[in-house]
């Protein structure tokens, strides 16, 4: 007999079949949720104890998710492709590693008592193993770090390296020279025997200071690690590896008018200053400098050269350093190059703007200019760039970008042309601007403005990211130009397109004159101005600009451009010149 199933028992297995189809499919797409959430949780949890021991211990640590060469664990000497490693000693851990390294290693000491009978001495500390890359070893000459184990010694002062079978007991006790860079770093030692004369309360340092090397200029690192291309951490963590960590400041946590008090426990006239960051940061240092002189520290004032990490970095260029530094040059030939360099003074001017309106009750306003000072086209890109950085500062991280966000509102200006005649009605993005004619004063004689859109008052040699305005195409006799001869450069503009047209040595700019003083009145107008590249919108004022102080300056006398070989005998040909008129 054949078996027939009741429609129930259809009904109720397709209903289970369904049931389980579910159950498998929710099981598919849950669990992996469920392991990835724990594994989050795990990693979070990891995470926060790590950040804790890095928060505790004497090390700077810095984590990373994957070593830019071979790297061994000083601790477990296994292979390791992330974990940790400090800045300043170079030590490399695992995760696992980490509280074992704090009680295995000592860092670099900032302060440590000197051995010998005048304490002005102490022995190498050695790091072993992940020794830089074509590094020799001091015994023998031969390569160190070839095996790819955990091996070879650095002492992490001197930079010196050894193999583990030339490293002998009288090596490990000799006495360290701070290899190539002993007149950069800042020894423990002094600054051990420092503090005890402060304890002592005692001012007078010259007894240990006349027992330094006459050759000794220590160096100061000042990084805006908010500049530009964002190298500053990087060039932190370089600087610290090779110095005394003491003489590396982050402008982020510490101000300079703090970090340049460590100039008045050197030796008087004998610091140099390396300014990492853009003009901005340059000026801010300068600054500090100043108030050092009002203090009455004049003596204890350092030189200062700067490595470019901002957008324009027209300070920079003038000065010999570049246009910009992305990371091609080792932190060593920065070195190297400071310690060559030249010392120039650079004119500083201080700009005072006195409101018309308000019966003047109001306080000027008081600048203190570096590069250029300039009202038009230029200050109203600057003005619009300032806006939309202060809006979305996370967007204007790199230089390139900015330098991109510079282009578009200068092309345009060039179509729209906002600044169009300082006699008309100008549009300032937000603003309406309506401008009657601008008074020009040199020296105290009324100068006759042509038709322009900006009035550009120079100071150095470079603006606008690079550009030789008071130079224009070079085909016409102009006065000398220079950043220490008390006179500032003073050249109009006729619009965004005429300024591109100077930058690729298509015109000439309107120059006005040269003068020790500038007087600029701007009558019921409002017009965009900047200061070395700080903007803002100004109504109805008075704007004067007479000399302040000058600033010791370290410039680098490297391989000229071709343009700034071309200028170079254009201005000696002109001075040839002037000389044969005279």
């Amino acid at each position: 007999m054949e078996r027939h199933e009741s429609p129930e028992s259809t009904s109720s297995f397709g209903l289970l079949a369904e049931w389980n189809l579910a159950f498998w499919t929710l099981c598919s797409v849950a669990l992996p949720i469920l392991i990835t959430l724990w594994c989050s949780f795990r990693r979070s949890r990891r995470q926060g104890l790590v950040q804790d021991i890095l928060h505790k211990s004497k090390h700077d640590w810095q984590y990373t998710d994957l070593f830019s060469q071979p790297t061994y664990c000083c601790i477990c000497s296994q292979h390791i492709l992330q974990g940790a490693f400090c800045s300043c000693c170079g030590v490399c851990v695992d995760e696992e590693c980490l509280k074992k390294a704090d009680r295995h290693f000592l860092c670099k000491e900032v302060v440590m008592r000197g051995e010998g009978g005048s304490r002005t001495s102490m022995a190498h500390h050695w790091i072993r193993g992940n020794v830089p890359l074509c590094s020799y070893c001091v015994v023998c000459k031969q390569q160190c770090g070839t095996q790819p184990k955990l091996c070879d010694y650095r002492c992490i002062w001197c930079q010196q390296t050894v193999h583990d079978e030339c490293m002998q007991n009288s090596l490990k006790h000799e006495k360290c020279n701070f290899g190539e860079f002993c007149n950069l770093i800042i020894p423990p030692y002094y600054l051990f025997n420092i503090c005890q004369m402060r304890k002592d309360k005692k001012t007078d340092y010259g007894k240990i200071t006349s027992s330094c090397r006459k050759e000794w200029m220590p160096i100061i690192i000042l990084a805006n690690t908010r500049s530009g291309n964002n190298m500053g951490e990087t060039l932190l963590s370089q600087f610290k590896s090779l110095l005394n960590p003491v003489q590396v400041f982050d402008l982020m946590k510490t101000p300079p008018a703090k970090a340049l008090q460590l100039c008045t426990w050197l030796p008087c006239n004998s610091v140099r200053v390396l300014v990492c960051g853009g003009d901005g940061t340059v000026g801010w240092v300068l600054d500090a400098i100043d108030d050092m002189k009002i203090k009455g520290q004049e003596q204890y004032i350092p030189q200062v050269a700067v490595l470019p990490l901002g957008t324009g970095n027209d300070l920079s260029n003038t000065l010999g350093w570049g246009a910009g530094y992305a990371g091609e040059v080792p932190v060593e030939h920065i070195l190297r190059t400071v310690m060559d360099a030249d010392v120039n003074k650079l004119d500083r001017w201080k700009i005072q703007v006195t409101n018309k309106r308000y019966y003047n009750l109001r306080k000027p306003k008081v600048f203190t200019m570096n590069n250029y000072f300039s009202i038009g086209p230029d200050a109203l890109m600057a003005l619009n760039f300032h806006a939309h950085r202060e809006k979305s500062p996370s967007l204007f991280s790199s230089r390139i970008l900015n330098k991109a966000v510079y282009f578009f509102y200068g092309t345009k200006d060039c179509l729209v042309q906002e600044c169009k005649d300082l006699n008309k009605k100008i549009e300032c993005g937000v603003l309406t601007i309506c401008c009657l004619p601008l008074k020009l004063e040199l020296d105290g004689e009324r100068i006759d403005l042509p038709n322009l859109e900006g009035i550009v008052v120079l100071n150095i040699g470079y603006w606008g990211g690079g550009c030789r305005l008071w130079e224009g195409m070079g085909d016409e006799p102009y006065p000398l130009a220079r950043h220490d001869d008390g006179l500032l450069e003073v050249v109009g503009v006729n619009g965004s397109f005429h300024c591109a047209q100077i930058q690729v040595k298509l015109a000439n700019p309107v120059r006005l004159g040269q003068a020790h003083t500038v007087r600029l009145i701007l009558k019921n107008s409002k017009m965009p101005m900047q200061v070395d590249g700080e903007p803002w919108a100004q109504g109805p004022c008075t704007v004067t600009i007479t000399h302040k102080t000058h600033a010791l300056m370290l410039s680098h006398s490297g391989e000229q451009t071709d343009d700034d070989a071309s200028s170079t005998s254009e201005q000696e040909l002109a001075k040839d010149q002037t000389d044969e008129d005279t």
